[in-house]
């Protein structure tokens, strides 16, 4: 398991410096100030290669750009509406490119409007730590009664709307502005830009697309692009929904195993293939993390390893961020189905047999607490993670009769 860490580019508060001390093997990133749809240019990479290798005191890093995430697939070509020929086309492009600057892996999502969803950001533990959080009842009084979508109650159990009802008339102004400002941010480049007029605008230019309609155009994405990928040696790897469950009236195509199936069989290519991301997947429980790793694992591409707790039994339910292994997913169960499947690729020879991996998400700990950082990617809560994680990789894999 090669591991890796997300860096947002050089205005992330952790540092290429703090990278390297944490350890890691390689480094996640996107050129997220490329307008969504254009062509990622060689000398964008370049840029974007040289920051990752270099330390602030001008020494190599010894670090690379390894993994995408993410290459951006417009809502153009989700809805197959507008230029979304030509987004298609600069995809393309940008793979490429990215190819010829030696990366390999692109991690990238279909989720309509939304890349994920919460309703706070930071949530207070027991602890005194913060996380990210889902709450039903909130994001029902936020989608019921400040966006007022039309049909919004009907999309939820009516005990969920009584309460939201309650909720949202016990909400102070600035407590119904910070919620839709969570929500919202869950829109890409949207958090300090997009009003709840245009949220509406997008999602109604999804109200007559079927989630049948919408898996039909991420495998008319892929029939597109995988072959070229398959090609030059690229391996595509699609993240699942965040959280997997309809929100919004909004079509949900990879939110289970059967999704996946369905579109790995679809594109039956080897560079088509998966991002297992133990955090969004395990937000429903029905959906068995190690199993999919034994059953998709030799089309899995990527990890992301966090954990959520699950606040209830219900498929659509509310839950929050936990720690690495404290979560509902069993994270060492898992961990040793990735290694078996590692296993497997290199008795076979796969040039691919080491697959990346990054601790995903992490609770504000410590020093994190009151420093801002990006949502979700606090410096010492991934630390903390990654040893976790680090720690179960090292023991599982470990000669010592009995360990594996």
């Amino acid at each position: 398991m090669r591991q890796t860490w997300r860096w947002f580019g050089p205005k992330d508060l952790c540092s290429v410096d703090d990278m390297r001390q944490a350890g890691v093997e390689g480094v996640v990133s996107a050129l997220h100030h490329v307008a969504t749809g254009a062509v990622w240019t060689p000398e964008e990479i370049a840029r974007r290669q040289a920051e990752i290798a270099t330390m602030k005191d001008g020494s190599p890093s010894g670090l690379a750009w390894e993994v995408v995430e993410s290459l951006p697939v417009s809502e153009d070509i989700k809805k197959q509406k507008g230029n979304w020929r030509d987004h298609l086309a600069n995809w393309k492009t940008s793979m490429r490119h990215l190819r010829a600057a030696g990366i390999e892996v692109i991690c990238y999502n279909f989720m309509p409007v939304l890349d994920w969803t919460r309703t706070d950001l930071a949530w207070r533990l027991p602890t005194g730590g913060t996380c990210m959080r889902f709450d039903l009842i909130d994001f029902a009084a936020f989608d019921i009664h400040i966006l007022a979508r039309p049909g919004a109650a009907n999309d939820f159990p009516a005990e969920v709307v009584e309460a939201a009802a309650r909720r949202f008339a016990a909400m102070t102004e600035a407590q119904k502005q910070d919620l839709a400002k969570n929500v919202v941010f869950g829109l890409p480049g949207a958090a300090e830009s997009f009003s709840l007029d245009d949220v509406r605008r997008h999602l109604a230019e999804y109200a007559d697309l079927p989630a049948a309609q919408l898996r039909q155009h991420l495998i008319d994405f892929l029939a597109e692009v995988t072959p070229i990928a398959q090609e030059i040696g690229i391996r595509l790897c699609c993240h699942p929904d965040d959280p997997p469950f309809p929100l919004l009236g909004l079509p949900r195509v990879m939110s289970v195993e059967a999704d996946y199936r369905a579109v790995l069989d679809a594109v039956d290519l080897p560079a088509n293939g998966v991002t297992l991301c133990a955090g969004s997947l395990g937000a429903r429980p029905d959906n068995d993390l190690p199993g999919m790793m034994d059953r998709l694992g030799d089309r899995v591409h990527f990890l992301h390893l966090r954990n959520v707790l699950r606040e209830s039994g219900d498929i659509a339910g509310s839950f929050h961020e936990a720690e690495h292994l404290g979560g509902g997913t069993d994270m060492v169960a898992l961990i040793a189905a990735v290694l078996r499947q590692e296993r497997k690729r290199k008795a076979a020879g796969r040039a691919d047999a080491s697959i990346p991996f990054r601790p995903d998400h992490g609770q504000d700990i410590i020093d994190d607490l009151g420093r801002k950082a990006q949502p979700g990617y606090p410096t010492i809560g991934r630390l903390k993670g990654l040893a976790e994680l680090r720690g179960i990789m090292t023991a599982l894999d470990h000669p010592v009769e009995g360990l594996r």
